[in-house]
């Protein structure tokens, strides 16, 4: 078999192609390109292509699948088995040679790649979500502006109301004009108008993603969920993409962060935090949305009871598992194509075991 490995980088990347038959090896050079990649694999014709997931692993990943490479994995970079430590040397080759050697043995923890209109849509959900960061930076800072003359402001939402808007906009000045004692109005004055930009951004790109989401049915499953909305909804289809990857819910949990860390040595059997592997945007939106499915959600409702026990300190524990339990419900509606049902009232949600079916719980019989 050969194997070529790729190691990415911006401008120039390093290949290393193996014939594991006759034990041939050779490295090679060349510049990160498309067309450059796409002449190197038609002229290698490897059976397998491996490379580390990053910002150029799609289109490379594209360009793999058109040349019609048997075999293509992605290295999860992330993974124990991938790191670099106690390690004298670390280099473009060795990074490629290793991404070979732990192919060969099928040790090497690799990522799914979607299709590139799927990676596009979770680049425009991620962008959007930068936009918000963005704009909430800038409302700080305008908080910060004001209380530093002295000045105030509504708390919350009501900062940011039409009337206080042009209270703040009197306020403001050009800061060319301004004087040194109030140089601060300039600054306000360039600070509302980052904001007004970034309040025309956000609204642009979320008709864009409400068009994108009207159109794909699975999201309109998901928004079938009491208290799951466009964003979440659009997010998890995204992320999940092909549901059938994961053989169980326990993946999913896994997959987006949700489980805990287990510390296991002889008597011990110990659970920590959450790993938080996986998207943060999508652990952050499924602890908003379970909060919110609390008030309108009596599967949800029912199942924070039962782990928070009456105890206010396990609040933060019981939410956590009314996400994961969200994240898999979700999973589980995307992967049969049903909308959501609530499970029977009478049925009781106990340490028996389970399979989610849509959005019910259900005897499962062992596997």
């Amino acid at each position: 078999m050969k194997i070529m490995a790729l190691d990415l980088g911006k401008s120039k990347s390093v290949t290393y192609r193996l014939d594991t038959e006759t034990g041939e090896c050779a490295f090679e050079a060349i510049r990160t390109r498309p067309g450059t990649v796409e002449r190197l694999l038609r002229r290698s014709a490897p059976d397998r292509v491996v490379f580390e997931i990053g910002p150029s692993a799609g289109w490379v990943h594209d360009v793999a699948r058109e040349v019609g490479v048997g075999e293509i994995e992605v290295a999860h970079v992330g993974h124990e088995a991938w790191r670099w430590r106690h390690v004298k040397a670390k280099t473009d080759r060795l990074d490629a040679a290793k991404l070979v050697d732990l192919s060969v043995v099928r040790q090497l923890p690799t990522v799914h790649v979607p299709r590139k209109a799927v990676r596009q849509w979770r680049q425009l959900i991620a962008y959007r979500a930068k936009l918000v960061d963005r704009r909430t930076a800038v409302k700080n800072t305008i908080r910060a502006i004001l209380v530093m003359v002295g000045e105030t402001m509504p708390a919350g939402r009501g900062g940011w109301t039409q009337v206080s808007l042009e209270r703040l906009g009197k306020m403001a000045r050009p800061l060319k004009t301004v004087g040194s004692q109030d140089l601060w109005r300039g600054e306000l004055m360039l600070e509302l108008e980052t904001l007004a930009r970034l309040e025309d951004q956000i609204a642009t790109v979320q008709t864009r993603l409400n068009t994108l989401g009207a159109s794909n049915a699975r999201v309109g499953l998901l928004r079938t969920i009491p208290g799951v909305g466009p964003r979440l909804a659009e997010l998890l289809v995204a992320l999940i993409d092909d549901p059938h990857r994961f053989p169980r819910g326990k993946q999913v949990s896994s997959y987006l962060g949700l489980v805990p860390r287990l510390f296991q040595s002889g008597a011990m059997d110990r659970h920590g935090r959450i790993t938080r592997h996986g998207s943060r945007l999508a652990r952050k939106l499924l602890v908003e949305v379970a909060w919110i499915g609390l008030r309108y959600n009596p599967h949800l409702r029912a199942i924070y009871e039962r782990v928070r026990r009456g105890s206010p300190a396990r609040k933060k524990i019981a939410i956590v598992a009314v996400a994961r339990r969200l994240a898999v419900i979700a999973w589980a509606m995307l992967r049969d194509g049903t909308v959501w049902h609530p499970p029977p009232a009478a049925e009781p949600i106990g340490k028996r075991a389970a399979t989610v079916q849509g959005g019910c719980v259900s005897a499962a019989s062992p596997r």
